[in-house]
């Protein structure tokens, strides 16, 4: 790996395509680069909620998340490779169930807020979605594993659920909606 970086500027984007992990070279816009560039910004946000030094376990599901997109995002850069199982799919869903089982019934909308690692977890879940529809996209035109799909559709289930857990460990409400609020 470190022969394979040490020269970070390299000119060969600058007419406009991006080399794949296969060796192939596609257009910096396409459904591809534009999925792999939402999984890098999900994967960045959720390092700035990691820098809010959320509380633990919290930080290290997240850590191990960061490492599951970068899985993801090799399955992205490298086309018919496959690095996301079940597995990974049901962790998710484990980590929801138990937060789930400490959360009240959500019986309002809530809005991104609370406490700021919550507003970040809420942040990062909209990226997710914004990735997630980018994945939809590609999959239109190409092949890309199931556990890759479900994956993002579950991470920004438990991201939902992990800001309002952040909220409630940290002892803050969810931030109700108020529809027909007066003005």
């Amino acid at each position: 790996m470190s022969d394979r970086l040490s020269d970070i500027v390299t000119r060969t984007g600058d007419d406009g395509s991006t080399g794949l992990g296969d060796g192939s070279r596609v257009a910096k816009d396409s459904p591809r680069i534009q999925a792999l560039g939402d999984v890098d910004e999900l994967n960045s946000v959720i390092g700035v909620l990691l820098a809010d030094q959320p509380p633990q376990p919290m930080a290290q599901w997240l850590a191990e998340i960061q490492h599951d997109l970068f899985d993801l995002g090799s399955e992205l850069a490298v086309p018919g490779y496959s690095a996301l199982t079940d597995s990974h799919v049901q962790a998710l869903e484990g980590l929801v169930a138990f937060m789930n089982e400490e959360l009240g019934p959500l019986k309002e909308f809530i809005l991104p807020g609370g406490l700021r690692t919550a507003a970040l977890a809420h942040q990062a879940r909209s990226i997710c979605r914004r990735a997630e529809r980018s994945i939809v996209a590609l999959a239109r035109e190409e092949t890309l594993s199931q556990p890759l799909r479900r994956y993002l559709n579950r991470l920004s289930d438990f991201l939902f659920v992990l800001a309002r857990y952040l909220n409630r460990e940290g002892g803050v409400p969810d931030v109700l909606w108020k529809p027909g609020r007066e003005r």
